[in-house]
């Protein structure tokens, strides 16, 4: 009998533990980890927001969230203000240093990623795993629900 849990999960995870050692890798230079680089890329995305809105679009739970911003203030790279319409949250900011860093990084990963790691697989090969891979995350999404 097949070990689907091994084909799909086993793998998945595997690879994406794999991505994040490569891009620990290349991100030591700028002191930064690869969760701290999904807050300060979202954060570029829609500046302003509630630490909550954050943790969604950067798949974070609240207490992780913290800690990341934690770091991400005192390097200068984000700030929290006040919400003028709830006193009991912060909006949260991109720095003009943290907006810098994020260019150049998200340019540096894209080109890492086309040259290294999706390089020689050809786009249509991509697009169906992209999609699948949608498809997988979606039921694994819905099934949790019920």
């Amino acid at each position: 009998m097949e070990d689907k849990e091994h084909l799909y999960g086993h793998l998945i995870s595997k690879t994406s533990r794999a991505l994040m050692r490569y891009l620990t890798m290349h991100f030591k230079e700028d002191d930064i980890t690869p969760e701290q680089w999904t807050v300060l890329k979202r954060l570029g995305e829609q500046d302003g927001i509630t630490q909550k809105e954050l943790a969604l679009l950067a798949d974070k739970d609240q207490a992780t969230l913290t800690k990341i911003l934690d770091i991400l203030e005192r390097k200068q790279l984000v700030r929290r203000g006040r919400n003028m319409d709830d006193r009991r949250s912060f909006l949260i900011f991109i720095t003009d240093e943290g907006r810098r860093l994020r260019e150049r990084l998200f340019t540096y990963v894209n080109r890492l990623f086309e040259e290294e790691i999706v390089a020689g697989i050809p786009e249509e090969d991509l697009r169906v795993f992209l999609a699948t891979l949608m498809k997988i995350q979606q039921h694994a999404e819905s099934a949790k629900e019920t």
